[in-house]
């Protein structure tokens, strides 16, 4: 297998099994009555794009879009595996073979800056959720499911690595 085609799988598969971990995460913080975000409005948000519509003020008001779910979904995966090719274009195949904590946490932590600063902002809930009833509630929920992301990055780069 050549580097390339050795870090697109790698990527893949810790970019898609970090999101399925964050995506348990909120599953269990559901059962709790914490609600999560409902893909389905990502994929509505994304499909309003080619309208040039990047600011609603608020997405559950605007019109549904056609196969929007699957789309939020998608994307969702998407957003998570280009997140761990951001972790690997950094700190290389070298740390996919034996992953260290650190670097897994750093980049969970930096992506919570894509909710908090750019996707509530698009979707009518302010910066940093400033437009909700709960905003600190709300910050900290994405700080800490990003967190639980980073983990996600660590815990399936280990699985890779060991296969």
């Amino acid at each position: 297998m050549t580097d390339t085609l050795e870090a697109v799988a790698r990527t893949v598969a810790i970019g898609a099994g970090a999101t399925l971990t964050m995506d348990l995460w909120a599953a269990m913080l559901r059962r709790f009555g914490i609600p999560s975000l409902d893909f389905a409005l990502l994929g509505r948000w994304i499909g309003h794009l080619p309208e040039g519509r990047i600011i609603h003020a608020s997405i559950g008001k605007a019109a549904p879009v056609r196969g929007e779910r699957a789309l939020g979904w998608i994307a969702h995966y998407s957003i998570g595996i280009s997140f761990a090719a951001l972790l690997l274009a950094i700190f290389g195949l070298r740390w996919a073979h034996a992953p260290t904590l650190g670097p897994a946490m750093l980049i969970g932590l930096v992506t919570v800056v894509a909710p908090l600063f750019v996707l509530q902002p698009a979707l009518g809930a302010g910066v940093a959720s400033s437009k909700t009833a709960r905003p600190v509630f709300n910050t900290v929920k994405s700080i800490v499911t990003h967190t639980v992301f980073g983990l996600g990055l660590y815990t399936s780069a280990l699985l890779a690595a060991s296969m």
